[in-house]
């Protein structure tokens, strides 16, 4: 082939332009590749230029506000991992395009691992493109190692396809106690694997007709080269015109064997069958989904008998056969009910094709100087995260939906993560209250209310770096990819995961950050902390002068009051910007006369008043100013005063208005300076600030920072209070938890207050006993 050939080659088959696939290449660090027979995947990280707000210890003057800390845009660096996949026949092609963006890079050397049946094979070809050695994995390690990171690390990684449900994906969420189960990865050839632990796995069986048969047999009988192309001619097809059904033998169904009339029974039967003109009897498009059909109830078949075989009731098919296509999921779905009578789940994974690249790039990070395993993991970005397809959606092209969004996949690097330790039911806790993918009506609302307020947030976005000439081009492309995104959502919901609130809110996240918005709304943030700071002294000599029954309640208000300033609710940005004089004193007066709309008040206060003082309580904190500081800091001051050690959890990463854990470290310096009680507990480290892993409004205690796990435990948490709209409505409602919670906040949100049957700021003040064994139980059978 020549050379021009080629390239036009390889750029159809990764379907992208090169700047898009092969982001931040000429940063990139560490790589690891993984090249079957058929694809490699490539896996690099690459140190992330990003632009943020830096908070000094030293005071300015801010005309109208008092002494500040001082605000400063800097740039620090962070890590993000980057999977890209082609053809490996054209392997050299990607390799002369990696070393001329690397050029100046020092990569001569260093060693990168490999694995797959390719990584011997190329072994030469490598060293002498990039001038690296190649450190050769063990294929099946690779393999299961990526898997457990996927299924243990990233949300909605694995689902079921459900052909006639509306959704038609459902997903599993993380898992941390995936063992034992069988992983059946589908490359040129097909692998069983059953795997029990995180170390100890066996190869138990296996095929030859895999996706390199799909496309070897394919690119013989069809016109098509491609693999993209064959399963476009196969989405078209109909396999009728080809196979021999039960009906075309007996007439109709043979049903005293439970076989229908539909059921294959002989892939490409109506082949054999005489016609004048055979050639041209059969479409290209029906042989290419006879044959899709035949190899995919093949490997089905194989998967269930070897799971049954071993007592397996789940099977993870991977690898880059499948490729998110909703045609060969359900041929392998219905091939696995068929033969287990629905006694063994078949499940799927949204980034199959990365499994052995994954695991290949990890055990390389665990030997490096940086890996610090335990430490450290990786995030999904959502802001360049893959897309499944849908058929069901008819506005959406699977081919368009493919090309522009399966093949991307970065996750960006993050403290390591447990689940809450207080959770009752980790495996299957769910922190979502609404399910978009299934309420049509809330989903509509939802997609609009964020498309309606984009403008806003890259109005802050552009105020936040007003001196960076670049700010307001970033801005745009901000707003034109989340559009975008929030369209592709509408036609197609289950393209990302679970479609939740915290999803949409995650996203425009994870997009600000992309273009370099790491916290837009950190000056307002400084200038609402400084004004309640000020107003702190009285607050809390104000409670101190009232009775013990009187400021329980008023504590309880104040907490309410305080998360009435939330920059991420549109009615209360409507008020703050109205000029109508709105502060702490003015938001009590918006907090409902009890009782509540969730009132469990009476119930906490017998609690503290009753039983002896609480050993931990774990406080997830909401918003930044009088939030934390007139509503949050008071509460944890009572908490203190009765004799409870407090952990006390912010954000890792800014969002909205949020207070940040480094903002939070600087927060309670302050308010110790102004209060003795919580100048002494910090002292006596029975105040701990401490960051909860999370970067989101919402909160999902599946993914709390380690550090935090282990405090928790060691400390013998008994309590757990999670505040605000977000954290306490949106997700962990209907949180269950092994210990006494609390859930605390304000409606600021007409849909959201009417579905819970009140008003515009309606309280949910939720009090909660542990919940017992025999409880649990019960509750799941009512359920």
């Amino acid at each position: 082939m020549a050379q021009n050939d080629c390239q036009k080659s390889y750029a159809v088959s990764i379907s992208l332009p090169d700047e898009q696939v092969f982001r931040n290449l000429k940063n990139a660090k560490h790589f690891a590749i993984d090249i079957g027979g058929s694809l490699a995947k490539l896996a690099y990280s690459s140190t992330l230029q990003r632009r943020t707000s830096l908070v000094f210890e030293d005071l300015c003057e801010l005309e109208g506000a008092g002494s500040i800390y001082q605000v400063s845009e800097e740039d620090e660096f962070t890590n993000r991992l980057h999977f890209v996949k082609f053809e490996t026949r054209l392997i050299e092609t990607c390799l002369d395009f990696i070393q001329r963006h690397l050029k100046g890079s020092p990569m001569k050397d260093k060693v990168i691992k490999a694995t797959g049946g390719g990584a011997h094979k190329y072994r030469n070809l490598i060293n002498s493109k990039l001038g690296v050695q190649i450190d050769k994995e063990d294929e099946m390690q690779c393999l299961i190692q990526g898997c457990n990171f996927l299924l243990q690390n990233i949300p909605d990684e694995a689902f079921s396809y459900h052909r006639h449900a509306e959704p038609e994906y459902k997903f599993q969420g993380v898992n941390h106690n995936v063992f034992p189960y069988l992983l059946v990865n589908i490359g040129s050839g097909v692998s069983l694997i059953k795997v029990d632990s995180e170390t100890k796995f066996e190869r138990i069986g296996g095929t030859s007709n895999g996706g390199g048969t799909f496309w070897g047999l394919g690119s013989l009988l069809t016109k098509a080269k491609t693999f993209d192309e064959l399963l476009e001619l196969a989405e078209k097809g109909d396999h009728r015109e080809v196979d021999m059904l039960v009906k075309d033998i007996y007439g109709g169904e043979y049903s005293s064997i439970g076989l229908t009339g539909d059921v294959i029974a002989s892939s490409f039967g109506k082949a054999t069958q005489p016609h004048k003109d055979q050639e041209s009897s059969f479409k290209e498009e029906d042989i290419a989904r006879s044959l899709l059909l035949s190899i995919s109830n093949d490997i089905g078949q194989i998967a269930c008998l070897h799971a049954r075989m071993h007592g397996l009731t789940k099977i993870y098919f991977g690898g880059y056969f499948i490729r998110g296509h909703p045609l060969t999921m359900r041929t392998i779905t219905f091939a696995i009910n068929f033969w287990s009578k629905d006694e063994i789940q078949p499940l799927f994974l949204r980034h199959e094709g990365y499994l052995g690249a994954i695991g290949a790039f990890l055990r390389g990070a665990e030997e490096s100087d940086e890996s610090g395993s335990q430490s450290y993991t990786w995030g999904e970005n959502y802001a360049r995260s893959s897309g499944l397809s849908s058929t069901q959606h008819s506005s959406v092209n699977w081919k368009r939906t493919r090309s522009s969004t399966f093949d991307m996949l970065e996750l960006d690097k993050v403290n390591a993560r447990d689940h809450c330790p207080v959770l009752l039911d980790p495996d299957t806790y769910n922190p979502d209250m609404v399910d978009l993918t299934k309420d049509t009506d809330a989903r509509e609302y939802w997609l609009d209310c964020f498309s309606n307020t984009v403008d806003k947030t890259k109005g802050l976005a552009i105020k936040s770096q007003i001196n960076s000439p670049d700010a307001e081009e970033r801005a745009d492309k901000f707003k034109a990819s989340y559009l975008e995104r929030l369209n592709e959502l509408k036609e197609n919901p289950c393209a990302y995961g679970l479609l939740t609130v915290r999803f949409l809110l995650d996203t425009s996240s994870h997009l600000l950050r992309d273009f370099l918005f790491t916290d837009p709304y950190s000056q307002q943030k400084q200038t609402e902390n400084e004004l309640a700071l000020r107003s702190l002294p009285d607050r809390l000599n104000f409670l101190d002068s009232i009775s013990e029954t009187d400021r329980a309640l008023d504590l309880a208000r104040g907490l309410m009051a305080g998360n009435v300033f939330d920059w991420g609710a549109k009615e209360i940005v409507k008020i703050i910007e109205s000029g109508q004089d709105f502060g702490f004193s003015e938001a009590l007066d918006k907090v409902e006369a009890r009782p509540w709309l969730c009132d469990c008040f009476d119930a906490w206060f017998e609690r503290l008043n009753k039983a002896p003082p609480h050993q931990c309580a774990v406080v997830f904190c909401d918003n930044s100013g009088a939030d934390i500081i007139l509503g949050l800091f008071p509460f944890v001051r009572d908490l203190l005063t009765r004799g409870t050690k407090v952990i006390l959890c912010a954000n890792s990463r800014p969002t909205l208005n949020d207070v940040t854990f480094n903002e939070l470290t600087i927060l309670v310096k302050r308010v110790s300076e102004i209060c003795p009680i919580i100048d002494k507990a910090l002292k006596e480290n029975r105040l701990m600030p401490m960051e909860s892993g999370q970067e989101s409004p919402c909160l999902d205690l599946r993914l709390v920072d380690q550090s935090l796990v282990k405090a928790m435990v060691r400390e013998k948490t008994d309590l757990v209070v999670i505040e605000g709209m977000g954290r306490a409505v949106h997700t962990n409602f209907d949180a269950r938890f092994s210990c006494e919670s609390l859930k605390v906040a304000i409606l600021k949100n007409k849909w959201l207050a009417n579905k819970f049957g009140g008003e515009m700021f309606s309280v949910i003040f939720k009090y909660e006993n542990p919940v017992s064994g025999d409880s649990r139980d019960s509750r799941d059978r009512d359920s």
